[in-house]
């Protein structure tokens, strides 16, 4: 038993190598072999386009709301360490991180929907990359390690401002491109080849899910305010659908459980 274990793990890091590597040489040569991809003012025109109270672009702007909510008091229960299973101090770094940038979503999501152009989309876009960042890192904090995971946060955070950065100069989104297609594809990926300690895993997945919905909502933006009666966009609807990740994964951290704990307490029992 001890010999299989050991040779899934090998087995394991090979295909972890091997994606890797794979991934790696991806997206060198999306880098080297494609032409500079400007942003497409299409980018910034949205469908509804209505102002309600004086506020521009309203029901956009307006359903940033959830996150802020979320984020602030998600940032709180993680710092404050009582209603969350957190074991160690780099989980506390990483979701506290996580819950920041999405707070940070609603503030900058929000300054760019009023007014939606090149000089402002950046303040989109980093909170989103920061709150990528951090999902992955929690992963690797909790499958791999603290140390690993905290470098690994730091590398991402790092890459992301340079990513921002990159773009805004040479308004080239091919960086920036790579990072949000990969980050969320490695997420479900590591969640599902490496066992977590923790029980409740399942809602890694089920994040994924929302996430995969949200975006196809944010594709059919203009079909789904017409198959609502214009009543709400696809837009705004990719909102309220995002901010369920965060909702799932504090679900997620309230009720999961160390797997050795409930073991242990098996073996206790008479």
């Amino acid at each position: 038993m001890g010999l299989g274990w050991i040779m899934n793990q090998q087995c394991r890091r090979w295909t972890t190598s091997r994606v890797c590597g794979a991934t790696f040489l991806c997206c060198m040569c999306f880098i080297l072999f494609t032409p500079t991809i400007p942003r497409s003012p299409k980018h910034h025109q949205f469908v509804d386009m209505r102002n309600l109270l004086g506020v521009p672009n309203t029901l956009n702007v307006m359903t940033n709301f959830p996150f802020l909510v979320v984020g602030i008091l998600g940032l709180v229960l993680a710092l404050q360490g009582g209603l969350f299973n957190i074991s160690s101090q780099g989980e506390v770094w990483t979701w506290a991180l996580f819950y920041a940038g999405i707070a940070g979503v609603a503030f900058g999501s929000a300054y760019y929907h009023l007014k939606p152009d090149d000089h402002r989309v950046l303040w989109d876009t980093l909170p989103m990359m920061v709150a990528f960042s951090s999902l992955f890192s929690i992963l690797v904090v909790e499958r791999f390690g603290q140390r690993i995971g905290l470098c690994c946060l730091f590398a991402l955070i790092v890459a992301a401002f340079l990513c921002v950065v990159y773009e805004r100069i040479y308004n080239d989104i091919r960086f920036c491109m790579i990072f949000q297609l990969t980050l969320p594809l490695a997420i479900p990926v590591i969640a599902l080849m490496y066992r977590s300690k923790y029980t409740h895993s399942r809602y890694w997945f089920m994040s994924t899910g929302i996430y995969l919905l949200a975006k196809f909502e944010g594709v059919t933006d203009k079909t789904l305010y017409h198959v609502n009666n214009y009543i709400i966009s696809g837009h705004s609807l990719e909102h309220l659908c995002l901010a369920l990740i965060p909702v799932s994964l504090s679900v997620m951290l309230i009720y999961r459980e160390l797997k050795f704990q409930r073991i242990v307490d098996v073996k206790d029992r008479p």
